[in-house]
């Protein structure tokens, strides 16, 4: 799982922000192709339907393009515009929450922003 998603995510969602943290970490540019729904579904012990679910929400928002008989490819532009779609969501879903648990626990900004990480 990444800092994208949640455990209590459907399984499809995980998959996609496991997608999507690859892409903007630059292990897919534009013009490569993704894993094959098979191949993905094997790697991380999921249903291909699943897989391919999370596929389709990235080609309904047009980060990449089905070949039909090749595969799956990351479209131009695609990592700026995922990058901002992923910065809206943590700044509108994600951060909320985590600015509500940092004050409920009484927890200092400039400390966790000064902690040294495990």
């Amino acid at each position: 799982m990444t800092a994208l998603e949640h455990d209590d995510s459907p399984v499809y969602l995980k998959l996609r922000a496991t997608i999507a943290a690859a892409i903007l970490r630059g292990e897919y540019r534009a013009g490569d192709q993704l894993p094959s729904v098979r191949a993905l579904a094997a790697e991380h012990g999921a249903n291909p339907l699943t897989v391919a679910k999370a596929y389709q929400s990235f080609q309904d928002d047009d980060y990449v393009e089905v070949r039909r008989g090749v595969g799956m490819f990351v479209l131009p532009g695609a990592v700026e515009r995922l990058r901002i779609a992923e910065r809206e969501r943590f700044l509108n879903g994600h951060w909320p929450r985590v600015r509500d648990h940092i004050a409920l626990l009484g927890l200092d900004v400039n400390e966790l922003l000064d902690r040294e990480t495990a």
